[in-house]
């Protein structure tokens, strides 16, 4: 069958005029196509849409040069935006997609992921001033982890949210001095600690404790001021036009904003670039004498100093503070089945099972939940080699074989809970990895926390898991007749096997504990009074309390305490 390809000129009834080859009645090829407006179209055609390689120039000047799709800006290309602004990198559906750069027209100039249309994930943003931030994104604005320093040599390194300083962190003044420390929306709250400008920060051991404590206090993220701008839209075969969502949150941020996650569609060599601004403190420094190691153990709230008191650093017994940190990470380590990278590989093969647990169920249609899905035979199993496999890919953790319990059932208690299933993935799975912790109870469990404090990730024993698999009948049934329910949030549970014969299994619940707000005491609360409080001598800001240690009275609005009376059975 031959194909009528033919190079002539239409003009259509709404003024516009295409000239090019044609398809039947469609443009298909090469061909120039110009819309009464005057946006101008010069490039590859298949069936009527805009295919291949094209030039599209608007009224306002604007141009973009590169790959087209459908009649979209898909793939990779070149717009040049009527204000001047340039942005060279990958499109998805006519939005910035991918990775790619964007040079603003006051000369900022922003380098690293977007998604749909915005910053996202890691990139580095440069001041026309000299101010420049490297770190993790989040719908335009700065959240995670990241870098930012200033012209004038002041440097953070720590955690933001909505471009705002929030959570731990690590400020370095231009004087010299420094703060350890936690901020609360910009402000400082909480502990910290202050050395001054000539003091003896931190030797090389106090650096460890230091970035132990760090660790402790982790919260998230930060951001930054974006101007929304809209890009002309894009106009299809015959006068339709592609899209008006085109190229969302496309507009600089201003350089005046002091204030700074989730990695998306981007290389893993893109997330390291945190790294490249992290402090040194000056070598100098670790040769001054003891006597001047002073620093101030401050407190803030909100962002007013309430507390001082001076210490010596030299007094410190940094031997007791490296074997408490040590019993700590013995006493959180449940098992020791992965040697000296134990929780390395087993955090790596996590993120590829529940990858690939939640990539085979999501396509399945949504369906209601059978007995059959509660069954022994309601589980998944699969193999991965390091090396990779038809199935899998290649990785840097051990051979494990995988197992999912309850998959559809677990799916169905997601969309329950309104979890989207790329959220979830990009939250557990994502570059930024996850963080362990210590367990703050006698089970000995290791317990591992999202980047975004969304989630932790619970180890369970074995009879653990069977308690869990024989209450999720009840369990589901209790959430679809509940939708506000107050009870823990479970996603998933998995199991790891190596071939050796040695097993872990876990659990996946959502964090009550993720807040923007600082919270200042944590309480296991288990409607017992037996042994249920904390010595007074152990009790710090890490301290989980217990149910008499609670000496407080609610007050509460009527409504709400009546709402919290129909899903907890209190006995007044």
């Amino acid at each position: 069958m031959e194909i009528d390809e033919r190079s002539c000129e239409k003009i259509f009834s709404k003024g516009d005029v295409y000239i090019g080859n044609f398809k039947g009645m469609l443009p298909h090829g090469k061909g120039k196509y110009a819309w009464s407006d005057g946006t101008v179209y010069d490039g590859d055609w298949e069936e009527g849409k805009m295919t291949g390689k094209g030039k599209i120039f608007w009224p306002s000047q604007a141009t973009y040069e590169g790959d087209f799709s459908g009649g979209y800006l898909h793939g990779f290309g070149t717009f040049t935006g009527s204000d001047g602004s340039i942005y060279r990198g990958s499109w998805n559906m006519s939005s910035q997609h991918g990775i790619g750069r964007k040079q603003y027209q006051n000369s900022d100039f922003y380098d690293g992921c977007w998604r749909e249309g915005v910053r996202e994930g890691s990139g580095k943003y440069a001041w026309s001033d000299g101010n420049l931030y490297i770190g993790n994104w989040k719908k335009g604005k700065m959240s995670g982890r990241g870098v930012m320093r200033w012209s004038e040599g002041d440097l953070f390194d720590g955690f933001w949210l909505n471009g705002l300083r929030h959570g731990s962190g690590f400020y370095r003044f231009a004087d010299g001095s420094y703060y350890f420390g936690t901020w609360t929306k910009g402000l400082k709250d909480g502990r910290g600690i202050f050395y001054p400008a000539g003091s003896k920060p931190l030797g090389k051991h106090n650096l460890e404790g230091q970035e132990h404590n760090k660790t402790k206090m982790l919260s998230h993220s930060s951001s930054i001021n974006s101007e929304d701008s809209v890009v002309p839209s894009v106009k299809r075969t015959l006068s339709d036009k592609i899209s008006n969502s085109f190229v969302r949150g496309s507009g600089r941020m201003s350089h005046k904003t002091i204030s700074l996650d989730a990695n998306w569609g981007c290389n893993n060599s893109t997330t390291k670039i945190t790294s490249s601004l992290s402090c040194r403190l000056p070598d100098d420094q670790s040769e001054l004498q003891d006597n001047r190691a002073v620093a101030y153990e401050r407190e803030y709230m909100q962002g007013v100093l309430i507390k001082e008191r001076i210490r010596n650093i030299s007094k410190l017994s940094h031997k007791n503070k490296r074997l408490k940190f040590a019993k700590e990470v013995q006493r959180g380590s449940c098992v020791n089945i992965f040697e000296g990278h134990r929780s390395y590989y087993l955090m790596l093969s996590l993120q590829l099972g529940i990858r690939y647990t939640v990539g085979k169920i999501t396509p399945v249609p949504m369906r209601e939940v059978r007995s059959s899905d509660f069954g022994d035979q309601a589980r998944i199993r699969m193999y991965f080699p390091s090396k990779g496999s038809q199935m899998t890919p290649s990785h840097y953790s051990v051979d494990f074989f995988w197992k999912d319990y309850c998959p559809m059932v677990f799916r169905n208690l997601r969309e329950m809970f309104k979890l989207n299933a790329a959220d979830y993935m990009m939250s557990i799975c994502g570059d930024d990895g996850l963080r362990e912790l210590s367990s703050p109870g006698k089970s000995g469990s290791l317990f591992y926390l999202s980047h975004d404090d969304k989630f932790v990730i619970k180890t369970l024993k074995k009879s653990e898991l069977k308690v869990l698999l024989k209450m999720l009948p009840h369990y589901y049934e209790h959430v679809r007749g509940h939708e506000n329910t107050l009870i823990t949030k479970f996603f998933g549970a998995h199991r790891i096997a190596l071939k050796r014969g040695k097993k872990v299994r876990f659990v996946v619940m959502g964090n009550m504990f993720c807040t923007e707000l600082r919270i200042h005491q944590r309480y296991d609360l288990k409607g017992s009074s037996q042994g249920r409080f904390t010595k007074k001598d152990k009790i710090d800001e890490s301290s989980t309390l217990k149910d008499l240690d609670l000496k407080y009275e609610f007050r509460m609005d009527r409504l709400l305490r009546e709402s919290l009376f129909r899903y907890v059975p209190f006995r007044c």
